[in-house]
């Protein structure tokens, strides 16, 4: 049962890495030191993906709140 659990969490940090490289990339090619700086701060669709692979990846998949 361990290695499942382990499987899961790689595959929330995998998405959540893969997803901080992208958010990244978008913020050198318009030369943003952050997102709150953009213009398409609010309806940008990467931060949005972004956001919420950061919370899958602290609650590993599991709807519902989880505990800092």
């Amino acid at each position: 049962m361990q290695t499942t659990n382990a499987i899961e969490m790689d595959k929330f940090e995998l998405y959540l890495d893969e997803m901080i490289e992208k958010l990244q990339k978008c913020q050198n090619e318009r030369q943003r030191s952050s997102c709150s700086s953009c213009e398409l701060y609010l309806e940008c669709e990467l931060r949005s993906d972004y956001v919420k692979a950061v919370y899958n990846s602290m609650s590993k998949g599991d709807t519902g709140g989880f505990e800092f």
